[in-house]
């Protein structure tokens, strides 16, 4: 049987011996298999069920020209083939599946298909942490350990943290579903709850993913309105949109849990309400270096006119509505402009 020789560290975790080294993609895509948990009975069973868009995502970033400086966990649980482990080396076996996956499931199963495109992937290292004969009571300790308390970094960040190191078309969209998540996941969000995604049952009380995302892309885009401003920061732009939204919410208190009554669930709403945003509200908060809730709504003057309704748009098509709430908010936002050029002063 074909084996290799690895040169590792060592440390231990959780009282068990683990060994850090360095190897090839083919070899460990070779080696690893994932026992999902319902699924498998085996010992060591834990991981989840794979999320194909994840994959697909995992994939692209290293069709890119990407890979992983954190490490593929491993968990040997064959018998018969063990490693052979000395001082400073070990020999381990590589044709069969000999080591269930504990973490890293979704990168190796998007390394994969990445290899099924692009072959020479197959040749780049990465590193590996290998646990030899944990049961499922220790893979279970060491799986929760490793994903319970770890709060996932915004996938947008990796893009900012790399800075310009490579073009990926689809950033922006990465970016716009990482602030809607925040808006969907933070208690004092106006749209707390309120997305829908792909999957989850449909209601009345929730704005569509799509929708929020088609509107919010074209500003987030490399040559978009928050780079034009250099309003570049996720932490940044996540407080923008939720003052916005909030500043909005206030005004409509006494409707925002009625969706018959709530225009900002509808398309036409969330995406007219962004078009102001963008087109006018935002240069003039960076003028004045404020973007806070009361800042935003001094100058949407939004008690200046009635509230709109989805009655108002209802005969109107996607694009005219979503012009007509633009233009809502920027006639309140017009509104103690002069009528006449007599009174500027020149």
């Amino acid at each position: 049987m074909e084996s290799k020789e690895y040169r590792y560290v060592q440390t231990t975790f959780l009282e068990h011996p683990i060994y850090t080294f360095a190897m090839r993609v083919g070899d460990l895509l070779g080696l690893q298999y994932v026992a999902s948990r319902g699924v498998s009975s085996e010992q060591g069973a834990v991981q989840r069920i794979l999320n194909k868009g994840r994959v697909d995502s995992i994939s692209r970033f290293v069709l890119a020209g990407n890979t992983f400086v954190n490490t593929f966990i491993l968990n040997w649980t064959d018998t018969q083939y063990l490693p052979k482990v000395r001082k400073e080396s070990m020999t381990i076996p590589l044709q069969g599946r000999f080591a269930q996956m504990l973490d890293g499931q979704h990168r190796i199963a998007g390394l994969l298909e990445a290899v099924n495109q692009k072959p020479e992937v197959a040749d780049m290292e990465v590193l590996v942490s290998l646990f030899v004969g944990l049961n499922t009571k220790e893979a279970a300790r060491i799986f929760l350990n490793i994903n319970s308390e770890q709060k996932p970094v915004p996938r947008s960040l990796i893009y900012d943290l790399f800075g310009e190191a490579y073009d990926d078309p689809e950033s922006a969209i990465t970016r716009v579903t990482d602030i809607i998540s925040f808006l969907n996941e933070t208690e004092e969000s106006p749209y707390y709850g309120r997305v829908h995604y792909p999957g989850k049952p449909n209601s009345q009380n929730l704005i569509d993913l799509a929708i929020m995302v088609n509107a919010m892309k074209p500003a987030f885009e490399k040559n978009g309105t928050f780079n034009q401003l250099q309003l570049t920061e996720i932490e940044t732009q996540r407080k923008i949109l939720l003052n916005f939204y909030t500043a909005i919410k206030n005004k409509y208190e006494d409707v925002w849990d009625k969706p018959k009554e709530n225009l900002f669930l509808r398309a036409a709403g969330f995406s007219g309400a962004f078009d102001f945003l963008t087109g006018i509200l935002l240069q003039h908060c960076q003028t004045d270096r404020k973007f806070s809730v009361a800042h935003m709504e001094s100058l949407m003057k939004l008690d200046t006119q009635p509230l709109i309704k989805p009655d108002d748009v209802k005969s109107l098509g996607g694009r005219m509505a979503r012009a007509h709430v633009t233009d809502y908010f920027r006639e309140n936002y017009q509104a103690d402009l002069p009528e006449d050029n007599d009174s500027y002063e020149f």
